[in-house]
């Protein structure tokens, strides 16, 4: 998304927000959109079927460098969304990016501000970022 998109996408959430004005409201049903977006994966899985999971240990020779270790890394996915259950994903994620901006909303954080130093600390500190 583009900042200006993603400063609308605020603006409504922010127009919308009336039964979970309240912090702790807006706490707990982001909580729980993270559990709706998890059963909507593993039902992938387990209901689908399109997704499959081979989950093993990852290895990855001592001597590669960091940037190039997501070479031998695996996400252990096997298979591809069906329609369906790309549709329900989304729709999970998308309530999920809803509370999301309603915490950002209620803590005047400015969304849009949050993506671009997020990518501005993951630019400059790259890999030992996600150490």
């Amino acid at each position: 998304m583009k900042g200006e998109a993603v400063e609308q996408f605020q603006d409504k959430v922010s127009e919308l927000l009336i039964r979970h004005r309240s912090i702790l409201d807006s706490l707990t049903k982001f909580q729980e959109s993270t559990a709706k977006v998890n059963r909507s994966i593993a039902k992938t899985v387990t209901s689908c079927g399109c997704l499959n999971i081979n989950a093993t240990r990852q290895s990855c020779p001592t001597e590669i460098a960091l940037k190039d270790r997501r070479e031998y890394m695996e996400s252990h996915l096997r298979g591809q969304l069906c329609e369906h259950c790309r549709e329900i994903v989304e729709e999970k994620i998308g309530t999920h990016l809803f509370y999301l901006t309603a915490l950002c909303h209620l803590l005047d954080l400015d969304l849009a501000e949050v993506f671009d130093k997020e990518y501005q600390r993951l630019s400059t500190l790259g890999f030992f970022k996600l150490c």
